[in-house]
C-alpha cells in the first residue's frame, strides 16, 4: 500500500521581525505615562529601528554559517516595512540564498490589526474607551474584537489559509515566514493544536523577542502522515553570541494585557 505523501515543510521557522521604531515609541510612551504612542503615519509604514536592523543582521549571519542545503529555501513575509526589511537584512548578511524578488508577500502574515485602539497605551485605551476596556476584560483577549479590528481568533482564521498554501505548495522544503508576535503565537496554536487557555499560558510567560526563533521540523513517526515538532521557541542564541541586544517590546499598536 503506497504511503501518504508529506504535507509539511521539513523544517519550518517563524520569525518576529527585528526592534522597530514601534516599540520604542511604546516603551517611551509607557515610561512617561501618555495615553498615545508617538507613532505617525500607517502600522505597515512602520521601519525598524537602528537596533532591529543589526538583529536583523545578527540573524543573517547565522543562517549563514549553515550549509546551503540547509538553510531556508522559501521566504515568506508580512507585508509589513519592519518584516519585509528584516528578511531583507538577512539576505543582505548572508543567510537566505533565495532573492529578495523572490520573497513571497503574503497579507495573510500581517500584523494584528486593532482598529480604534490603534496607537493607544493601556491608560489611554481605559481612558477613551472604557467600554472597550471593559469588553476586553470581559471576553479576554482571544475573543475581544475593537470596533474595526481583529481578534486573536480572526487572526487564527486567515493563518489557517495560509498554513494550508504552505501546505499545499511548500511540503519537502525548508520555509522561513517573518512576521510579527501575534503570528507567531497564533501559528504555535495552530501548529500545536492548543487551547485558548494553553496560548494565553504561553503569551503570559513573556513577550516574543524581536528577532526570536520558533523552529519546527518534520516528524514523519507522528500520525498517519507525519507532522510538525516544535523544536525551539524563543530562540535569540543567535543574537547573543554576537553581543546583540535582545528586546522583547510588544508592538506599538498591541494593546497591553
Amino acid at each position: 500500500m503506497p504511503q501518504p505523501s508529506q504535507r509539511w515543510p521539513n523544517t519550518l521557522w517563524i520569525v518576529r521581525h527585528g526592534e522597530s521604531a514601534g516599540n520604542v515609541a511604546r516603551d517611551e510612551a509607557h515610561r512617561s505615562g501618555a495615553a498615545r504612542i508617538a507613532v505617525a503615519g500607517r502600522d505597515v509604514d512602520v521601519p525598524l529601528s537602528p537596533l532591529g536592523e543589526e538583529q536583523s543582521r545578527s540573524l543573517g549571519r547565522w543562517f549563514g554559517r549553515m550549509a546551503e542545503d540547509e538553510r531556508p529555501e522559501v521566504v515568506l513575509c508580512s507585508p509589513y516595512r519592519r518584516a519585509r526589511q528584516t528578511a531583507a537584512l538577512i539576505h543582505d548578511a548572508g543567510g537566505l540564498p533565495v532573492a529578495p524578488e523572490d520573497f513571497v508577500i503574503d497579507e495573510r502574515l500581517r500584523e494584528k490589526e486593532f482598529g480604534v485602539l490603534d496607537g493607544l497605551t493601556t491608560r489611554g485605551i481605559r481612558d477613551v474607551y472604557p467600554d472597550q476596556a471593559e469588553f476586553r476584560r470581559l471576553l479576554g483577549k482571544f475573543y475581544h474584537r475593537p470596533p474595526g479590528g481583529e481578534s486573536w481568533c480572526d487572526v487564527i482564521l486567515r493563518l489557517r489559509s495560509a498554513l494550508d498554501t504552505i501546505s499545499l505548495h511548500h511540503a519537502g522544503q525548508r520555509v522561513i515566514v517573518v512576521g510579527h508576535q501575534v503570528v507567531v503565537l497564533c501559528m504555535r496554536y495552530l501548529l500545536e493544536n492548543m487551547t485558548e487557555e494553553a496560548i494565553l499560558a504561553v503569551d503570559r510567560e513573556g513577550d516574543v523577542p524581536n528577532c526570536g526563533i520558533t523552529e519546527y521540523r518534520f516528524d514523519a513517526g507522528t500520525g498517519s502522515r507525519g507532522a510538525l515538532r516544535l523544536a525551539r521557541y524563543n530562540f535569540v542564541a543567535p543574537l547573543e553570541r554576537e553581543g546583540t541586544p535582545v528586546t522583547a517590546e510588544p508592538d506599538a499598536k498591541e494593546v497591553a494585557p
